[in-house]
């Protein structure tokens, strides 16, 4: 069965419906490590204008509804010894559109752009809370292997800790020394 969403490259005219997305699942248990205050238009326009200046970030619409469903974004670092990393990778799907295969859709398709597009780009990283099982097993049958482990970085609502898992996918395309 074909989904009826197909990514699309984001553009700077989707600051708001991107501020509403994240603000969505920023309210839901488990949905993205931010609480919804802490998604602020700043927030907004840095991933976003980032990532369409040296990056990738892709969104998925809800015609019927003029709004954007899910969102996944990941850029460089200004700094020339990590050129060849994607970091802040953040995906955020709006939770009534969870556990329909659109996370898994857009990293694919983030991955082949990068594989396409970006063959001077070795690394893709991610973090991904200990707990969050399904997603780390999303990243890893999509290529993604934990680099370690970050030992009560998290700090839960309940006062107790647990750990981020950095978690790296490696471009095959990429040629060293070439780039």
């Amino acid at each position: 069965m074909t989904s009826p969403f197909v990514p699309r490259p984001a553009t700077i005219a989707d600051k708001s419906k991107l501020l509403t997305l994240y603000r969505e699942v920023a309210s839901i248990s488990g949905g993205i490590i931010r609480e919804p205050h802490e998604v602020t238009e700043e927030y907004i326009h840095k991933f976003l204008t980032n990532s369409l200046k040296d990056g990738i970030i892709l969104v998925v619409d809800d015609t019927e509804n003029d709004r954007i469903i899910a969102d996944l974004h990941t850029y460089r670092s200004s700094l020339s010894v990590f050129s060849h990393v994607f970091e802040h990778l953040t995906i955020a799907v709006h939770p009534s559109f969870q556990r329909q295969r659109i996370g898994r859709m857009l990293f694919t398709t983030m991955l082949e752009t990068v594989r396409k597009e970006h063959p001077e780009v070795l690394r893709v990283e991610l973090i991904a809370k200990e707990s969050n099982h399904a997603a780390r097993s999303l990243y890893k049958s999509l290529g993604f292997v934990e680099e370690g482990r970050m030992e009560k970085k998290i700090r839960r609502k309940d006062g107790g800790f647990e750990a981020d898992i950095p978690m790296v996918w490696m471009n095959p395309d990429f040629e060293a020394g070439k780039y």
